[in-house]
């Protein structure tokens, strides 16, 4: 990938995430990374970071192998359109942020002739830890290893079937919300039972960093580690019972399965 020229078309905050994730990775030369953007002083820094910047959409593609368009749905057909007298064919790999936007329809844009991604990160891709799922038409296992590398600099990344890509969007970036929902809930918990809002924010962000991290660590089932933390009669699974009694994980489900219901439509 070191020699590979990515370009980066509307670095609003998803693309300028990916563009300093790029910048950010050691084992990506900075050089390398073009980033577009119609008003240059919003992606200054990226400059400074050892980016270059334009305003030229179609300078961008020539000069570039990878082309990211993180642009919003509607405007992906009008982007197309514009760098499509600069692509060439065996050259350019086209990978789409769009949501809703379809492998199929993307390709037929380019005549079918381009290998053609989609990817959907989360908000999380800010700070370097974000979910991205992707699915491919037209493309090699080089070419999918090229554009999973991109969206490792960000986080983690998976290669799934195009059929889930409306459920990875529900629970990869609509889970964003709900588990920050879950957090502020058990903060508001927590000022109710003495606590401060700083001190009750702080302990909540940690316990849910430490709870993810154990089963990323351990690779367990969650009930597994809750089952080291409920002692008979204990607090804990009274608390727990408390909450199943009054729809805490069916609520959950329903909500996830509404989101993807509206998705699909």
């Amino acid at each position: 990938m070191k020699n590979e020229k990515i370009s980066v078309i509307g670095c609003g905050n998803l693309g300028k995430s990916i563009a300093k994730g790029l910048l950010d990775d050691k084992d990506f030369s900075s050089e390398n990374v073009i980033a577009t953007r119609r008003n240059l002083s919003l992606i200054k820094d990226l400059e400074e970071a050892g980016a270059e910047i334009t305003s030229d959409n179609c300078y961008a593609v020539s000069k570039s192998n990878i082309i990211l368009i993180a642009v919003k749905p509607y405007n992906v057909s009008k982007i197309i359109k514009e760098i499509k007298p600069a692509l060439i064919e065996g050259e350019h790999i086209i990978v789409s942020l769009a949501t809703g936007l379809g492998t199929a329809e993307i390709s037929e844009m380019l005549d079918g002739k381009f290998p053609v991604f989609r990817a959907m990160p989360n908000i999380a891709a800010n700070i370097g830890e974000s979910v991205t799922c992707i699915c491919g038409k037209n493309s090699d296992q080089e070419q999918t290893a090229k554009v999973k590398f991109i969206f490792d600099s960000i986080g983690e990344s998976l290669i799934i079937n195009e059929e889930l890509m409306e459920a990875a969007t529900v629970l990869g970036a609509c889970g964003t919300a709900y588990v920050l929902r879950f957090i502020r809930a058990m903060v508001q918990g927590g000022i109710q039972i003495g606590l401060d809002s700083k001190t009750a924010t702080a302990m909540v962000n940690q316990t849910v960093k430490g709870a993810a991290e154990l089963l990323i660590e351990r690779k367990m089932h969650p009930e597994f580690e809750i089952d080291k933390v409920t002692t008979p009669k204990g607090c804990t699974i009274l608390g727990l019972n408390e909450m199943e009694h009054n729809g805490f994980s069916s609520s959950l489900i329903k909500g996830i399965v509404t989101s993807f219901e509206k998705i699909e439509k």
